[in-house]
């Protein structure tokens, strides 16, 4: 049974175990493309965890949505994503997303698209926990202008 496209869970994942299960289940595909993120540390150099928020049903709500955009836009086969939620400490898988298109064009583009989103829209709240301090992830520049490269023409 394949897993569902969307999941948002606590539980690590296995990156190379995802990719494999969404690939048997895309017949067709030409090409899978996927993206895995890792925690990092983004400013101190002393990141502990990342403690990372979500209100479920909005959450996955707010997912569907753009995994139904990213399928409209693409001309893809299928499409996942799975976030987690909860502590992580550094270099733990925080996110996952895995494109499949009969083209390659249109699976790197979606995963990009999917990704820009997941970075400045998605309904998750991180929080950055060092020895010295405790501080929320604000959003960034470059995050933004990625993201509005996606925009559609008026």
């Amino acid at each position: 049974m394949a897993a569902p496209p969307i999941r948002v869970q606590s539980a690590p994942f296995d990156m190379g175990a995802e990719l494999n299960a969404f690939a048997a289940t895309v017949p067709g595909a030409g090409a899978v493309v996927s993206f895995s993120g890792l925690t990092r540390d983004l400013a101190s150099g002393d990141l502990q965890a990342m403690e990372i928020e979500h209100y479920p049903g909005m959450t996955e709500t707010a997912l569907a949505a753009i995994r139904a955009d990213a399928l409209a836009r693409f001309n893809l086969i299928d499409a996942m994503i799975l976030h987690r939620y909860g502590p992580l400490a550094p270099s733990d898988p925080i996110m996952m997303v895995a494109t499949a298109a009969r083209h390659r064009a249109d699976a790197f583009d979606a995963a990009a698209f999917l990704m820009d989103y997941l970075k400045s829209r998605a309904p998750f709240w991180k929080k950055e926990i060092t020895a010295s301090q405790t501080s929320w992830v604000t959003a960034r520049a470059e995050d933004e202008d990625a993201l509005s490269a996606w925009s559609k023409p008026e």
